[in-house]
């Protein structure tokens, strides 16, 4: 296949699957080769193992990371600081977009950003959202999601400094149920103390704004 054939395809997708690619092509061999050609010439940008970016001269859909998270593992979710980030709860821009999976963990270092993937198990694998951007779809975790998944890869061990830390703002975003209900579905008395210390931290920081 010519590269302006190939471009004519590829510019219709934000991400390049190969697999898909090469699904209806008979002879897969010769487009492999030429992928591999494209990709040392810097037309092609790969993310990891049969995904690829167009180089940026060709590019003509903007990526949306939660969906390129999404796809370089199945199935999983952004969350924790960088979770916190995209719901305007911390000031930081966050560089790593950490994931959720219930796979192995992982960490790709990619043209597009880097995406690190930790395990958690099935049973609390939830409370995320899907949000779509030019027609594409990722999964970010709730706001009390995200906070609940920062306390269990943290060992259960928050405090208001620690919370202090964070400078978590917009506090609003957080609904105080929710955030309790979500925490007993982990059956840890651990995460259950973490909830008080935040919505300890949650209510104060209220207080400030209603004085001010």
């Amino acid at each position: 296949m010519k590269w302006d054939r190939f471009l004519e395809i590829a510019t219709k997708f934000p991400l390049l699957d190969t697999e898909a690619l090469l699904a209806g092509v008979n002879d897969q061999v010769p487009l492999k080769v030429q992928i591999s050609r494209w990709e040392k010439a810097g037309k092609l940008l790969q993310l990891k193992r049969g995904f690829y970016l167009l180089a940026e001269p060709y590019r003509k859909i903007d990526i949306y990371e939660p969906f390129i998270a999404s796809m370089l593992k199945k199935p999983s979710y952004i969350s924790l600081e960088k979770a916190l980030e995209y719901h305007g709860l911390i000031p930081e821009a966050v560089p790593v977009y950490t994931c959720v999976t219930t796979k192995r963990q992982a960490k790709f270092v990619t043209p597009a950003g880097i995406f690190a993937y930790r395990h958690i198990k099935n049973s609390l694998f939830w409370g995320y959202r899907s949000y779509t951007m030019r027609k594409q779809t990722g999964f970010v975790a709730s706001p009390e999601k995200a906070l609940l998944d920062l306390v269990y890869f943290h060992g259960m061990n928050i405090s208001l400094k620690y919370l202090n830390s964070l400078r978590l703002q917009n506090t609003e975003k957080i609904d105080s149920g929710t955030l309790l209900d979500y925490a007993k579905k982990f059956k840890s008395p651990g995460m259950l103390n973490a909830v008080r210390v935040i919505k300890k931290y949650v209510d104060s920081e209220r207080e400030k704004v209603i004085e001010l």
